[in-house]
């Protein structure tokens, strides 16, 4: 018997309302399992449909920042955050994106000596400032981005994804979710063709 991938009970998609119901089969479909985040948060519907509404507008937005990059930040403040679940989780989306075995587990580690652009170490050295020391931001911190083509949105969505996933790694944290075995080795091994 598998361990469980909650501290908290886990409904069935049976119990589920429709809307919550429709968007995990719909992720099953695309992904070809049902990854434990949707179950786990589906314990409060009304919590899950906020998180995912602003997961998603952060995530799935158009901007300055590739989905790769978007990913490392996710990834790095994770492993600042200590939360298994996302290293794990977006560390596969990472490495499907970035179409790299390496970056995810550089980045989760050390960004700093990962194999990735000295933009993009600029950007996670300001996204773990937002996760682990906020208070202390500077302008010159800004003009340092800039200085890396960044703009203002695009710090803005820096900051914004370093912040909610803050949120997600303590909540991860908070009822023990387990990641599914299917992310250790997505974006690792090439496909069979």
């Amino acid at each position: 018997m598998s361990a469980p991938i909650s501290r908290y009970p886990v409904p069935t998609l049976a119990e589920l309302p429709d809307d919550i119901r429709a968007r995990i089969v719909e992720i099953q479909e695309k992904a070809g399992f049902v990854p434990n985040v949707f179950v786990t948060l589906a314990h409060r519907p009304d919590e899950f449909r906020a998180f995912f509404a602003y997961h998603d507008a952060l995530m799935l937005r158009d901007g300055g920042l590739t989905k790769a990059e978007r990913e490392m930040i996710v990834v790095a403040t994770s492993g600042a955050n200590d939360c298994l679940y996302c290293i794990v989780a977006h560390g596969a989306i990472l490495r499907i994106y970035a179409k790299d075995p390496r970056v995810a587990d550089q980045v989760a580690v050390n960004y700093r000596k990962a194999d990735i652009t000295p933009r993009q170490k600029a950007m996670l050295a300001f996204a773990l400032r937002v996760a682990q020391r906020s208070v202390e931001i500077e302008d010159a911190e800004f003009a340092a981005l800039h200085a890396h083509g960044f703009s203002d949105e695009d710090i803005w969505d820096i900051g914004a994804i370093a912040a909610f996933f803050a949120l997600s790694n303590r909540m991860a944290n908070l009822i023990a979710m387990r990641p599914n075995d299917e992310f250790y080795t997505l974006g690792r091994i090439p496909k069979a063709k």
